[in-house]
């Protein structure tokens, strides 16, 4: 890559108002995609950044070339075939960051039709490949099934009907097709729901016990099951037993968000919109317990909302923005407190929807009908969560160092958390 990949950044400015990058990186032209996750791929105390693209097949889709950048632009790695595969940014793409070895250092693990494959994450050398179905490379999941010390095991699925389970060694531990009779989710979701240090999975509608059995389905009353599969699945309060944990749920096709407990009841239950994805944090100070933050999709381009739940699913807060489908949060002010991100905006929201920063770009990268992606972790090295914007065409990202934010104990780890998503 030439030297003039690295862009000249100008110095960031100190009030929250308008926050210039504090680094901009071009993004290989050839090998890198919409899908992009970060971390310290070579032991070097920075943050890499790795991008994929896929080939999609009628919503088959699996990872055809990575690359991988230093923060100045240069090449670390790249794999995979530049020939084929896309940018668009329409689904999770099968590539992530994880020590899947526990050698302190971390992998890039990826799906390519018909084979998991584990990359070195310092040079791109493939380490191993593993045979799996040849549809199941929608994403990857890394789960405590086994109830080793650590996550070790590695959950693979279609895009709604089928999740298999691998342990390390590439053995497969369980399938399930349609768990509890529905579709899968976009992403299952492992969480130890009794304690016994073995995760279990939200499938779907269906949460499931480490072998892969059904534990129980999602019980509601206002939305129609049969409907569309569950977009996006979020713990709010962890606990002791199951009935004493909280989870957010969405559900597409159906048109609803949903509190339910550890045993799958539904405590409250909203529906009438297209609610997609969720983010939980404390975002209104005044309001006891946490909040729920979640768009609103399938709108026209400039009427894309993300309304603030309370626990008790009494809505808030509504922000208007022109697309809300990827936001995060992060506390930008110091106080403690989540702000909103929302990335087609480059806009940070308070609790109240004031508009308190904005994330500057070139004006030319505001392409009406083109999704932003957003992404949230440590990407400058002090602890401090920050910012990650991608551009227009996906061609580099935009990285807003977090001046005023405190640093959370403990402190955020280099980049993007192992099971990254979307949704």
């Amino acid at each position: 890559m030439s030297a003039d990949s690295v862009v000249p950044v100008p110095k960031e400015r100190e009030d929250l108002a308008t926050v210039e990058p504090w680094r901009i990186v071009r993004l290989d032209p050839d090998y890198s995609g919409a899908w992009v996750v970060a971390g310290d791929l070579d032991k070097d105390g920075a943050v890499e950044i790795v991008s994929a693209r896929n080939v999609d097949n009628n919503d088959v889709h699996y990872t055809s070339a990575v690359v991988a950048q230093r923060l100045d632009g240069t090449l670390l790695w790249r794999w995979g075939d530049p020939r084929i595969g896309r940018k668009k940014l329409h689904h999770d793409v099968a590539c992530q960051i994880y020590d899947w070895d526990g050698d302190g250092r971390n992998e890039v693990v990826l799906c390519t039709e018909g084979f998991l494959i584990e990359l070195n994450g310092a040079t791109g050398i493939e380490k191993r490949r593993i045979h799996i179905p040849k549809d199941a490379t929608d994403c990857i999941v890394f789960a405590n099934l086994s109830g080793s010390a650590r996550a070790t095991d590695v959950l693979i699925k279609t895009r709604y009907t089928q999740i298999w389970a691998f342990d390390r060694s590439g053995k497969q531990l369980w399938t399930a097709r349609n768990p509890g009779g529905f579709l899968t989710a976009h992403q299952p979701v492992p969480i130890d729901l009794d304690g016994d240090g073995r995760d279990e999975v939200m499938a779907g509608y269906a949460m499931l016990n480490p072998d892969g059995t059904v534990r129980w389905l999602t019980k509601t009353t206002k939305i129609d099951q049969a409907r569309g599969h569950c977009d996006c699945f979020r713990l709010v309060r962890s606990g002791h037993k199951p009935d004493q944990f909280r989870f957010a749920m969405t559900f597409c096709g159906a048109n609803g968000i949903a509190l339910i407990d550890g045993n799958g009841h539904s405590l409250w239950e909203v529906t009438g919109e297209h609610f997609e994805s969720i983010d939980v944090g404390k975002i209104c100070p005044e309001i006891p317990g946490l909040q729920i933050a979640v768009d609103i999709d399938h709108r026209p381009w400039g009427a894309g909302p993300v309304w603030v739940f309370d626990e008790n699913g009494n809505v808030r807060t509504k922000i208007n923005t022109d697309y809300a489908r990827h936001h995060a949060l992060l506390d930008w002010t110091g106080d403690g407190i989540h702000e909103i991100v929302v990335a087609q905006s480059r806009a940070i929201f308070d609790c109240t929807g004031k508009r308190i920063a904005t994330l500057a770009m070139d004006a030319a990268d505001d392409a009406a009908g083109e999704e932003r992606l957003v992404l949230t972790g440590d990407f400058t090295g002090d602890g401090v969560p920050d910012v990650l914007l991608t551009k227009r065409s996906m061609s580099a990202v935009h990285i807003y160092k977090n001046l005023h934010g405190q640093k959370p104990s403990p402190p955020a780890p280099l980049g993007t958390e192992a099971n990254f998503t979307l949704y």
